[in-house]
């Protein structure tokens, strides 16, 4: 099958996941075309059956200060489809992969059916697509997709009820690499903590939702307890706060802000906790990651989180803000190896099972079959 793929090429969930789906197929031998205005952030291997389309916007003063970025890409989809004889297009949020997918189809349709399916990922739903100046396109955009998928329950749901759409949605989970993201004790977490401190972790891309200050309130509160460190993955509008927080709480030394690494693995699989107290998840990604890793996952009980975090089993959900909570639970596995161990155990196991690369893809790729029917 040939396949084009179109996600943000960010260090955010919606385009780790489209990256590895798409290397993913290629192993299983697909062809896969990435195309999007950037290198994906994690298409840093090299494959056969991969390729990458860059899209270029033509500076022209007309379009300045907005240059019609949707219009280029729906032309590059175009062009892609007829001169690699695509099967399939999958864009990767709503808005505006969605709505250039259907510009493409319409271009190529006198001589190429060219059908596309759309993923929703979260934000696309819960902020960007809810905004009155959004919502008609968004819809629009789910409506004329040949086929939809959700990443949650909690995120096909919300949409259907804040678009009041019937599109048929399809849930398919996001997926970890096992092989990848394991156990990593020993020297990578000696270079963050010292000998018996603990090492505390959070990945995201630092915006608001994320709830950046209490991962620094709830360390704050272990660290006052537990001799700890505390690294910080990642990169965004928030991080600034985060720094001069540090600075005025003497933190410097206690915590890590690393940016975006390429060995996101490693750092985290050194880990003995992992935070991840957002305003709300549509999945959890940086949370089964760390699962998959043995590092129990302390988060909110909001979202789509609760479908991947089993409460008691391999973390423990608390609710939005209850740092007080979440600084209880972390000192509670860092004072109990058997707990942390159990937890991190079933984590892993679950990871392995429902959430495994090897059993998420192939739904994807059976979805594209029925869509191109």
């Amino acid at each position: 099958m040939k396949i084009g793929i179109t996600c943000y090429p960010t260090f955010g969930g919606s385009g780790v996941v489209a990256t590895e789906l798409g290397l993913a197929l290629a192993r299983g031998g697909d062809d896969v075309h990435f195309i999007s205005y950037a290198m994906p952030s994690r298409l840093s291997v090299l494959h056969e059956r991969v390729r990458f389309h860059e899209v270029t916007v033509t500076p022209y003063p007309l379009f300045d200060p907005y240059p019609p970025y949707t219009l280029a890409l729906a032309t590059k989809m175009a062009e892609v489809a007829e001169y690699e004889k695509l099967d399939i297009l999958h864009v990767h949020y709503a808005i505006p992969h969605a709505i250039s997918a259907h510009l493409a189809r319409e271009i190529v349709s006198a001589r190429n059916n060219l059908p596309f399916i759309t993923t929703l990922h979260g934000t696309d739903i819960t902020l960007v697509g809810r905004d009155p100046s959004y919502l008609p396109i968004t819809r629009f955009g789910i409506e004329v997709s040949n086929g939809v998928t959700a990443v949650s329950q909690w995120l096909r749901d919300e949409t259907a009820k804040n678009f009041a759409t019937k599109k048929e949605i399809e849930v398919i989970p996001n997926f970890v690499d096992p092989a990848r993201f394991r156990k990593h004790a020993g020297a990578l977490s000696g270079l963050f903590a010292s000998s018996g401190e603990k090492l505390l972790c959070h990945v995201s891309n630092f915006r608001p939702v994320k709830r950046i200050m209490d991962v620094l309130a709830v360390f704050e509160r272990v660290s006052r307890t537990i001799p700890s460190r505390m690294v910080m993955i990642g990169d965004g509008p928030d991080r600034s706060v985060a720094e001069a927080f540090c600075r005025d709480h003497h933190l410097r030394e206690q915590v890590f802000f690393l940016g975006n690494v390429p060995n996101l693995e490693e750092v985290v699989g050194a880990a003995d906790v992992f935070l991840l107290p957002s305003e709300a998840e549509s999945f959890g990604m940086a949370a089964l990651e760390a699962m998959a890793s043995e590092v129990p996952v302390i988060g909110s009980r909001a979202g789509g989180l609760p479908e991947v975090v089993v409460e008691g089993e391999t973390g423990y959900l608390l609710p939005v803000g209850d740092v007080e909570g979440m600084a209880a639970r972390a000192i509670e596995i860092l004072s109990a190896p058997d707990l942390q161990r159990r937890l991190g155990h079933n984590g892993r196991t679950l990871a392995e099972g429902t959430f495994n690369v090897n059993g998420v893809v192939p739904r994807y790729r059976e979805f594209y079959e029925r869509v191109i029917g």
